[in-house]
């Protein structure tokens, strides 16, 4: 019994066994089929890809060969056009080589038909000059006269047959003649001048500014006069406060300063508050207005004369004239009362009206600018009228007007003229106004002259200087240095009565803000 039971688990051990290695052979075969349907599978795929790529190898080539293709044919067709336009090119390079080769022989042919021309005339010309000396040979041998001694005595013959009468016809017409010039002369000048008249009034060195009260006076004045310096060095203007009710008196040889010192006076009493800083800033405000009242007045002188085509430039300095004067008499009011003068007398002598206009009011264009750029006024004026591109007929005509320069056109002499007329009429200059402002001028320029010196104003009619200085060049030694340096410039320069105060200034500011 026991042994039959060992038997049949030995059985089934070996059952099992068995079955073990019978499922482990058929999973081995069964691994080796699917990994050999795997590598199948790899295989085809890679060979799958490896086609696709040769085909798609395969398109691009035709491509490449076909854009290649393409290229060329372009090409070709490029370089056959290239061929044909030098081919063109060429024919006209060849018609053109034959027109100048038929016109080369046609000027050939023109130049041996001058040639023989001017041979013909030379021949020509040499048979008459044989016959003139000919002819003039046998006119001698039966003369028995040169061709000199005939000419002079045929002239000699006439000059004492009309010698007699020629003279006196001369001098009847010269006498007649001169005459009736003069008179013709003083009718259309005096005509001219009694059609234009304008009142005369001279240039004076002071201008009165009304205040409404006294009461102004002290503010005006300031702490200690600080208000009063404080204007006078900044305009150049000597403030007179006297007892004169409700005015005060500005003093100055220059108008602009003068105008300058007015109108910022003005707006500090209008504005009430008198003090350096606000008096500073009225003086600038001051000039500004007064650059335009300069060219205001300049664009007023070219509306009253009918001279309507000037460059802003030069109406502008037009204007300035209005601050200028010559012996007295305002230069823009003198050039004025020339430009309608001008006209007048250019009517009455059928001359050109508008240039002859023109040329007297711009004559004294360059005492605008003379007092700071060196040379005559009568240079600068041609000058800046060249350089505007005024007309040159305009230039040659105002040129004359003090004769440093010949009357190349006839409008010249009215120029001239009329500048005689308006400076000549009673009341219309005064000579010693001129030398006192001339003399005032030197004395400022020889301050100037010095280094360091920032401006200087001559005031109390040139009895003082005062001379600001720059006070980071010029320290408080070199100030006394300075004021004794300009005195003694001034005693050799200048020749004046009684004495000059040198009075130099130098002011320091420390400025500072608050933030």
């Amino acid at each position: 019994m026991l042994l039959t039971i060992n038997m049949e688990i030995l059985y089934f051990a070996y059952a099992a066994v068995l079955a073990l290695a019978v499922g482990v052979a058929s999973g081995y075969l069964i691994r080796q089929k699917i990994a050999a349907k795997k590598a199948n599978s790899i295989e085809s795929k890679l060979q799958r890809q490896e086609e696709e790529a040769r085909a798609q190898t395969k398109e691009l080539l035709l491509e490449a060969k076909d854009k290649a293709v393409k290229i060329l044919e372009e090409a070709k067709s490029q370089e056959r056009e290239r061929l044909a336009i030098l081919a063109r090119q060429e024919e006209r390079l060849h018609e053109q080589n034959k027109r100048l080769d038929r016109k080369e022989i046609e000027f050939e042919g023109e130049k041996k038909d001058l040639e023989r021309q001017i041979s013909q005339v030379k021949l020509t010309k040499q048979e008459i000059e044989d016959l003139r000396a000919k002819t003039q040979g046998e006119l001698e041998r039966v003369s028995g006269l040169s061709k000199e001694d005939a000419k002079t005595l045929l002239i000699s013959k006439i000059e004492n047959d009309a010698k007699e009468d020629l003279a006196g016809t001369l001098q009847k017409m010269e006498k007649y003649r001169r005459e009736e010039i003069e008179q013709k002369a003083r009718e259309i000048i005096t005509t001219a001048v009694h059609r234009y008249a304008r009142s005369h009034v001279s240039e004076i060195t002071t201008s009165i500014v009304s205040i409404p009260s006294d009461e102004l006076k002290g503010r005006i004045i300031g702490k200690e006069g600080r208000n009063i310096r404080t204007l006078e060095r900044l305009t150049g203007v000597e403030v007179i406060v006297d007892e004169t009710p409700e005015s005060i008196t500005l003093s100055s040889f220059d108008p602009m300063r003068r105008e300058i010192a007015k109108t910022a006076l003005l707006k500090l009493i209008q504005d009430g508050r008198i003090q350096p800083a606000r008096i500073e800033e009225k003086v600038e405000e001051a000039k500004q207005e007064v650059q335009r009242k300069v060219f205001e007045a300049g664009e007023a002188a070219m509306y009253e004369t009918g001279v309507l085509d000037l460059p802003r430039e030069i109406v502008m300095l037009l204007g300035r004239l209005a601050f200028r004067t010559s012996y007295g008499q305002n230069v823009l009011l003198h050039s004025i009362e020339m430009a309608h003068l001008a006209k007048m007398l250019a009517k009455e002598l059928g001359l050109n009206v508008e240039v002859a206009k023109k040329a007297a009011l711009l004559h004294d264009i360059g005492k605008a600018v003379d007092h700071e750029i060196e040379g005559t006024h009568l240079e600068l004026g041609r000058k800046i009228l060249q350089k505007y591109g005024v007309e040159e007929a305009v230039i040659k005509a105002m040129q004359s007007h003090h004769e440093d320069y010949p009357y190349e056109i006839p409008e010249a002499f009215i120029v001239t003229a009329t500048d005689v007329i308006s400076s000549g009429r009673p009341g219309a200059r005064r000579d010693t106004v001129e030398n006192y402002i001339k003399r005032l001028t030197e004395l400022e320029n020889i301050a100037n002259s010095f280094a360091g010196v920032e401006k200087s104003y001559a005031i109390q009619a040139g009895r003082e200087i005062r001379i600001f200085v720059t006070p980071e060049k010029i320290d408080d030694l070199k100030a006394i240095q300075l004021a004794r340096d300009i005195a003694r410039k001034v005693e050799s320069d200048l020749k004046y009565p009684g004495e000059i105060k040198v009075n130099v200034i130098r002011e320091i500011r420390a400025v500072e803000y608050a933030r």
